[in-house]
Formats: structure tokens, C-alpha cells, sequence
């Protein structure tokens, strides 16, 4: 087996894999609350050759190829006011990260980071997506659409128009951020059996919003990095090759 061939395809899928990943982080660098993706490279044994054979160099010739390995950077973003007063914007404590909850159109709950919202036609907080956002008790924040200006959000998340309490943020923290699945930009699922815990260290900054903590200077410079391994593993794949056609040709020229 021509192991430095595996080794260089690997590495290729992977380099297309970081790519995409930096794509995806450019592309949502200015969304509120958007968390950048991170990846990392380890090996993996891709087998014995020779198993079983009395051969014990065949044995302990062992090839390793290169795994990426994909997650979710959870740091906290920089907060810039908007002087919107349905905007928020969630402050962790340092030890914790907390969660907005919304429903989903099929039902489901997701979790977010973002706090772009407005006051729908019937009173509902929702996000961009038109998802109703989900407060104390598990049903949809309600207000008077027709004060937004008296809008009032307290840091412990108490929502109040003209001295009347309107509902409660509900902000839910994780016992660790690698419990929770992306599913599209912005939300987040938890695991199969791992259930969320409301937040004491997070709080809400009213008439603001978190920043994406990606930084696009930092992603172009990493894309390009990303192409010069893709380039060189690209050259090892052709060298192979050529080196292959030339021993070829040579065993069929001696035989």
C-alpha cells in the first residue's frame, strides 16, 4: 500500500473541511451572537500491515492518516448598542454560558445566543426568523405592541411596559457547551439525554447586541493557510502518480 497517497487524500479531505468551516465563518461574521467553528488535527492508525504474518517488520509497519475534528468556540463576543429596546444581549459570568430558548416552526426548541428581536403584530418577542422567544414557564413572551417605546428589560431578564410586568426571560446554561449540536446558524441542540439548567451567572444587557466572535482578518489569513496545505498535499498526490507511471512503465519494459 502506497501509504504517503492515503496520508496526502486525507489531509485534502480535510482541507476542504477547514475550508468550508472558514466559509461558514466569514459568511456569518456579522451575525449577532454567531459563534465561529475551530479545527483541530490528530492521527488516527489507519492499520497493520501484514496481519498475521510471520513477517514482524510487515507487522509492526503501522500508517497513520490525519482526522479533523470540527467544534463550536463558545467565547464571548464584543457587545455594541443598537438602542433598539427589544435587542439583548447575554452576559456570562466567565464560568458559564447562557441561552436564549425559541420554538421552532416544527415545535422543537432551540438555543441561541442571539438578541436581535422584535415586537411581532401580536405581541410576541421574536427573532429575525420569526421564531417567538420562549420565557419563564415555557410559552412565548407577550407584550403590548402598541407601547414598544415603554419596553423595560431588567439584568435579571424582568420584562415590564409602564410599570407592568409583561413576563421573565428564561436563560438556561449547559453543564458543558460540547453537550449541544449546531443546527444552523445561530442555534443550537442539545444531546440525546442531556437537558439544560436555568443560568445564575448570565445576565441581559438591554439596547444591546453580542458581535459574532469571529474576526474576518483572522479567517482570510487563516483561508489562505488553509490552500497552501491543500496546494501541497495536492503536489504529494501528482508526485506519487508520476512516480507510480514511471515504475510502471519500467516493469514493462523488463518483462
Amino acid at each position: 500500500m502506497n501509504a504517503s497517497l492515503y496520508q496526502a487524500a486525507a489531509a485534502l479531505d480535510g482541507n476542504i473541511q477547514w475550508q468550508q468551516m472558514i466559509a461558514e465563518n466569514l459568511a456569518a461574521s456579522s451575525n449577532p451572537g454567531f459563534k465561529k467553528q475551530d479545527i483541530s488535527f490528530s492521527t488516527v492508525q489507519a492499520g497493520v500491515l501484514g496481519a498475521g504474518s510471520a513477517d514482524l517488520v510487515a507487522q509492526n509497519h503501522r500508517s497513520f492518516l490525519p482526522a479533523p475534528s470540527i467544534s463550536t468556540n463558545f467565547s464571548q463576543g464584543t457587545l455594541r448598542a443598537t438602542g433598539n429596546k427589544s435587542d439583548i444581549a447575554l452576559e456570562d459570568s466567565g464560568k458559564t454560558i447562557g441561552f436564549l430558548q425559541v420554538q421552532l416552526p416544527d415545535g422543537q426548541i432551540a438555543y441561541t445566543r442571539d438578541g436581535e428581536f422584535h415586537i411581532g403584530s401580536q405581541g410576541q418577542l421574536q427573532n429575525k426568523d420569526g421564531f417567538p422567544l420562549l420565557g419563564e414557564g415555557g410559552g412565548p413572551i407577550q407584550v403590548d405592541p402598541g407601547t414598544p417605546e415603554s419596553l423595560s428589560i431588567t439584568p435579571t431578564g424582568d420584562i415590564s411596559q409602564r410599570d407592568v410586568i409583561r413576563g421573565k426571560f428564561a436563560i438556561f446554561e449547559f453543564a458543558s457547551p460540547s453537550q449541544l449540536t449546531r443546527v444552523g446558524s445561530g442555534y443550537y441542540m442539545p444531546k440525546p439525554n442531556v437537558q439544560a439548567t436555568p443560568s445564575t451567572g448570565t445576565k441581559i444587557a438591554q439596547g444591546y447586541q453580542e458581535a459574532a466572535n469571529t474576526v474576518p482578518t483572522m479567517e482570510m489569513s487563516t483561508l489562505m493557510l488553509a490552500l497552501r496545505h491543500f496546494e501541497a498535499n495536492q503536489r504529494v498526490i501528482q508526485m506519487q502518480d508520476e512516480r507510480m507511471g514511471r515504475l510502471i512503465q519500467e516493469l514493462s519494459v523488463t518483462s
